[in-house]
């Protein structure tokens, strides 16, 4: 579906580890034809070259110049998600310097047409989004998730690791100083816990097009 030219919509989805963020982006995104950008990549893209540049000591100059590098290419790679570079993600969010050299790539996404954005702490950055999602999901449940996905990739991977490394990841973004994961003012609270894609997808795409209709009326998809 494509929207009308005159349109604008932005859009945020926030959660903790494997809660549903990241799929109800991108069954957004391509429903409603929306730039997405999942900021988690970002952070992750960072971590993992830090990590094999052994420069885990943290150089800002070494840092922009990994920032000038991403592009969507490079935030496919699925050792992005590997439990050593999901752990040490959280420690690179931590640092107020480097939020604030990847802040301005994706204030300048948001600034599209028709955007969704998708991570952490996206809610609390674009406090006027038109919506703003937060996905709860309980840990047991989303370390299954997050484990059967990543046995795809490696096989010798095994959902203790997979659970232990949510779980410090989830508690290092909740008690971070600087823009910790918690709920935005005004968001819509979907709990996925006990839902499967199928009805999450319709639970949100019910949103998105409610949000729609009072903002432009019923004609709001392109001929």
């Amino acid at each position: 579906m494509k929207l009308k030219k005159n349109i604008k919509l932005l859009i945020t989805c926030d959660s903790g580890a494997a809660a549903g963020k990241t799929t109800a982006a991108k069954y957004l995104s391509k429903k409603f034809s929306l730039q997405l950008l999942t900021s988690g990549l970002l952070y992750r893209f960072l971590a993992y070259n830090l990590i094999y540049s052994n420069k885990k000591k943290i150089n800002f100059s070494f840092i922009k110049k990994v920032v000038k590098k991403i592009n969507t290419k490079n935030l496919k790679n699925s050792k992005l998600y590997m439990p050593e570079v999901t752990e040490y993600t959280s420690e690179v969010a931590k640092i107020f310097k480097i939020r604030k050299i990847l802040r301005s790539y994706q204030i300048k996404f948001s600034k599209k047409n028709n955007a969704i954005l998708e991570g952490r702490d996206m809610g609390i950055l674009f406090p006027t989004a038109d919506i703003k999602f937060f996905f709860k999901c309980s840990l047991n449940v989303a370390a299954k998730r997050r484990y059967k996905e990543l046995k795809k990739r490696n096989k010798e991977i095994t959902l203790k690791e997979v659970k232990k490394a949510l779980k410090i990841r989830n508690r290092v973004d909740s008690t971070r100083k600087f823009s910790p994961l918690r709920i935005p003012q005004g968001a819509v609270i979907v709990d996925t816990t006990k839902l499967n894609k199928k009805q999450m997808f319709r639970k949100v795409y019910k949103i998105v097009e409610k949000k729609l209709v009072q903002k432009y009326g019923r004609n709001y998809k392109r001929k």
